[in-house]
């Protein structure tokens, strides 16, 4: 024993000797468990011995790819983005701690699976590990990785739920002390932002050519949130898809048996609390019932970037058991309550990529913490399912949740959740296809969806749009389907918006004899349009920017949905104002590029100058004509392009992103698209190789099995071991 005694602290006293490095040796030991094989787009393909192992690959390969991104966004969720970007963001910093504290995250670390706690730490060790074998990358904020952040960041939406309580209640609360009234209390909604939101398709083998269920992966998100990844091990995990940068799971994607797509919903998941608050014996205390209990109350520091100094302004922070106080309307404080239990979300978004059939899906769900999406899915058994939402607060039908209900009366404290069994959900409707475009699901399987009166109105407040309508249109004709034929179908030009809008128009001219003359050729390039959309569409071009100049009028009514107020533009509005608003629009054109007879591939653009997170775009710039368009008018394949500070035409930033058509059988098969390529680095071969494809539509076959991804090797290689 006395010899056991002194090797045992001989070997101690060795590894705390300068220049070793028991972490960087333990990293070492885990990187030789590791195969990273990219493939000839440079997407990554991890091969690990255990999850664990897989996991420390994936995030240092998406180290490797992007990672400022990586980086970035755990500064966000951390709340310490101000130490990046400045004063300004304080109050996003702010948010992120009232809802978790560091403290808090630690001890939920602390208290997780042990699985999941070896996951979290292969996060935190495959991205030092790249630092450490990085020494010329320079992080912004965070220098080290620890375990316990992904529980800040544990969903794989944009943002995730915490993003829909407005930074500006908290900083007119906290940095303020201003009350709010209650129209600007929520988020609103910039109708010149592309819309928000994705596609989703699952196909039954009926409407297939061979038998075989089919899913369409087609998130519309800014683009590079994401990269494209394989991760597998030899404990079952083989999954595939898009990861949001920085996390452990494959978000949108399938593994050989199943595959699930994401949709943005809008079932309520979220509420607000109108609070009492006194002061009463020297203590905040807030009325519950006949009882006053105490204001949770605490303080955080925290630092923002001021030119070349780091400062610190110091914030109180306050939580009812509803949840943190996020504002104030008169003189009543406001809670806002949502989802906030990471670990539980982590072990969902994880158990997700490797269940194998609806059964074990179905169990999965059942964790009900995937509060701010839709699911898509399908599998190699033939089945196609959809659940709209899956985390889902009960609520007493009495009170009326669209607005701050009233915290002192427990009768609106949220009673439980919603059993799994009790969500709308679809699973093998007769039609043989579920759709969703985050619109109304009782739209999404034609005539066997759900009734709307069969759910609570905060189940379901989701109103249809233009890509649903077109998706059940598209949809409801197909027959024979191959993957590529689901590509066709997934970027069929034709936008119902202008169904009602152009027809209005061409009427308008019609009645207005001396108009018609005057801009002839502008009526007949509109009245022959078939309202499809192309890089060589005139008619394209004239009808975007006529829809935009409506919603720039201020003739777009308040009462109605989304499509409505449209339609308006064509149905409602005076012929004078329709011909005035569309010559408007002509005379835009023409004074940006000297005729309004402009192609739309010559105004809509595809660049990407640079790896920046703000992209910049320079009309004197090589850039790729795009004939796809906005989400708004119906476009299934989303393209959101804006034009940048100093440029008349417009460039894709947000919409198809990542997309995947995914078919199920005995071995799956997949086709895929990255708009742009997988690596943010201007000097990678990957950073715009998939560019000229994403415009000419041209996916790329995926290489799911090994074999395969052998045959396209690019690289082969193990963490800290690359050559390039």
């Amino acid at each position: 024993m006395k010899h056991l005694f002194y090797t045992l602290l001989l070997l101690s006293i060795v590894a705390c000797q300068p220049g070793g490095n028991t972490e960087v040796d333990r990293w070492k030991a885990q990187a030789e468990n590791v195969t990273i094989i990219r493939d000839d787009f440079g997407v990554p393909h991890i091969y690990g011995k255990t999850d664990a192992d897989a996991v420390f690959g994936m995030l240092y390969a998406q180290c490797e790819d992007d990672f400022p991104r990586v980086e970035r966004n755990y500064y966000w969720a951390l709340g310490r983005l101000a130490e990046a970007e400045g004063e300004e963001a304080l109050f996003s910093d702010l948010r992120a701690r009232l809802y978790m504290t560091i403290d808090e995250a630690k001890e939920a670390y602390n208290e997780a699976p042990d699985w999941l706690k070896e996951l979290c730490q292969a996060y935190a060790d495959g991205v030092n590990y790249y630092l450490h074998t990085h020494p010329e990358v320079q992080p912004k904020v965070l220098t080290h990785f620890e375990p316990w952040f992904p529980l800040f960041f544990f969903e794989g939406s944009i943002g995730g739920d915490i993003e829909s309580v407005s930074t500006r209640r908290i900083e007119a609360f906290y940095g303020k002390n201003e009350a709010m009234a209650f129209a600007d209390f929520q988020e609103q909604e910039d109708i010149f932002e592309e819309p928000k939101g994705s596609n989703g398709f699952a196909i039954a083998g009926e409407h297939t050519a061979s038998g075989n269920a089919m899913l369409v992966i087609n998130p519309h998100t800014s683009f590079y949130f994401r990269g494209e990844s394989q991760v597998v091990s030899e404990e079952g995990l083989n999954a595939y898809g898009a990861t949001t940068w920085g996390q452990f799971f494959i978000y949108q994607g399938f593994n050989e048996k199943n595959g699930w797509m994401h949709t943005s919903t809008r079932v309520d998941f979220k509420d607000d609390f109108l609070e009492t608050v006194e002061e009463r014996e020297g203590k905040l205390q807030y009325k519950y019932g006949e009882e006053w209990r105490d204001v949770w109350t605490s303080q955080v520091t925290l630092k923002y970037k001021d030119g070349d100094q780091m400062k610190e302004k110091t914030f109180p922070m306050y939580r009812t058991h509803h949840g943190p106080i996020t504002g104030k309307i008169g003189d009543q404080w406001v809670s806002t309550a949502l989802n906030w239990e990471p670990v539980d979300a982590l072990i969902q978004s994880f158990q997700r990529t490797k269940t194998s059939n609806h059964d074990e899906f179905w169990d999965m769900m059942k964790i009900r913490r995937n509060s701010s999406n839709n699911t898509v899915y399908a599998d190699a058994d033939g089945t196609i399912a959809y659940y709209h939402g899956d985390f889902i607060p009960k609520r007493d039908p009495q009170f009326d949740y669209s607005r701050p209900v009233d915290g002192s009366n427990p009768a609106t404290d949220w009673q439980g959740m919603h059993e799994l069994e009790d969500i709308i959900t679809i699973v093998n409707p007769e039609n043989g296809w579920i759709q969703n475009c985050n619109s109304t699901p009782f739209t999404a399987a034609a005539e066997f969806s759900p009734k709307a009166e069969d759910y609570p109105f905060y189940m379901a407040p989701d109103e249809e749009n233009f890509r649903g309508v077109h998706a059940v249109k598209v949809l409801s004709q197909m027959e024979d389907m191959t993957i590529d034929d689901v590509i066709t179908l997934a970027h069929d030009p034709y936008l119902p918006a202008f169904e009602q809008v152009v027809p209005g128009l061409i009427q308008a001219f019609d009645r207005n004899p001396a108009k018609k003359r005057e801009w002839k050729k502008a009526y007949d390039i509109m009245k022959s349009w078939d309202l499809t959309t192309s890089k060589e569409s005139v008619a394209m071009t004239l009808a975007h920017f006529y829809g935009m100049a409506y919603y720039g009028s201020g003739e777009v009514p308040r009462e109605g949905n989304g499509m409505e107020r449209f339609e308006y533009l064509g149905t409602g509005l005076a012929d004078a104002k329709k011909l005035a608003i569309f010559e408007t629009a002509l005379k835009q054109i023409e004074a940006d590029f000297g005729t309004w007879e402009l192609p739309w591939g010559e105004y809509n653009r595809f660049q990407r100058l640079s790896g920046d997170m703000d992209l910049q775009y320079d009309d004197d710039q090589p850039s790729i004509a795009v004939g796809m368009t906005t989400g708004r008018w119906g476009a299934l394949a989303a393209f959101g392009a804006r034009a940048g500070k100093d440029t008349k035409k417009i460039y894709g930033y947000r919409g198809n992103s990542f997309v995947a058509m995914v078919e199920f059988g005995d071995k799956v098969k997949a086709k895929s698209m990255l708009a742009g390529g997988q690596s943010g680095d201007p000097d990678s071969p990957h950073f715009d190789d998939q560019a000229q494809r994403y415009a000419d539509i041209e996916f790329k076959d995926v290489p799911f099995y090994k074999a395969d991804v052998e045959a396209r090797a690019e690289e082969t290689y193990k963490p800290g071991q690359r050559q390039k």
